[in-house]
């Protein structure tokens, strides 16, 4: 079945046969997204893996991705840093639970992703007021990729958006994380510079992280594909829009699904406590 919403045609399928030749044979023909403004203001024009569309640029940034950010030894690489955060959340609950205290699974479950995710794409953690405001802009961020946009499907009504103070929003929390993302750049070229100066990093600066990667290969251009400092400023969106949110609302249904089954809860507990955990 065919929708027309407004300039956007939509495909219905219910069948599983037409899926499968539609996402199997047809898979390019289907693969772009609709035009979507927010993309534009929040992505950098669409830059990142997730909204560029299908073509040359795509699969060259997807190749970065793959290759060098989410291969399985580097993602072995990290596994302590997703111990050591899981740690820290197991001890919240506990201590919350020793003050008889009520515990916030969400807040906690969203802190735990969002730390992984820095410490993995950052190098660190960011405590602090600069922290705080950039978790806090990060939600806006997340919120504002799934909101509705009537002028992406009824151009005349883009208007609406402009007088709802929706773009002026938008514009502010780019430009927030922008600043943010440049400030991470300048911080990791610097220690790259210090590095290969012989001085060693300390534990809390990190190494090796997904900026440092994209730095490195932005300096040797050791894909034969031009990596500015947009590029690296979208891929690290990329990682935070993917990695957190999804992860924590995944997370929270996991755990609301184990409280609504307490013999499938008994049942991991018992196997972990088998393997040691």
């Amino acid at each position: 079945m065919l929708l027309h919403l407004g300039k956007v045609q939509v495909l219905v399928i219910s069948s599983a046969n037409v899926a499968r030749e539609t996402m199997k044979t047809h898979d390019r023909v289907f693969s772009n997204r609709p035009h979507i403004k927010m993309f534009d203001i929040l992505l950098y024009g669409s830059k990142d893996v997730s909204a560029s569309p299908y073509g040359e640029y795509w699969r060259q940034i997807r190749s970065i991705c793959v290759l060098h950010l989410l291969n399985i030894k580097r993602v072995q690489s990290l596994r302590d840093v997703r111990q050591e955060e899981v740690a820290l959340f197991i001890e919240k609950i506990m201590h919350s639970c020793s003050s008889s205290l009520p515990v916030n699974l969400s807040g906690l479950l969203s802190t735990v992703t969002n730390d992984v995710v820095c410490r993995v794409a950052l190098g660190r953690k960011y405590g602090g007021e600069s922290g705080r405001e950039f978790k806090q802009v990060l939600l806006e961020f997340t919120e504002l990729l799934g909101t509705f946009v009537v002028g992406d499907y009824v151009p005349w009504l883009d208007c609406l958006s402009h007088i709802s103070g929706l773009y002026a929003r938008a514009n502010r929390v780019a430009k927030q994380i922008d600043e943010f993302l440049d400030h991470v750049i300048e911080e990791h070229i610097n220690l790259q510079k210090r590095d290969r100066n012989g001085h060693a990093r300390s534990d809390s600066e990190g190494h090796n992280d997904f900026v440092d990667v994209l730095l490195r290969i932005q300096r040797t251009n050791s894909n034969g594909f031009l990596v500015d400092r947009t590029v690296i400023k979208a891929l690290i969106l990329d990682m935070f829009a993917a990695g957190t949110d999804t992860t924590s609302t995944s997370l929270e249904w996991a755990m609301t699904e184990l409280i609504r089954h307490p013999n499938v809860m008994k049942k991991i507990a018992r196997g972990s406590k088998e393997c040691g955990w």
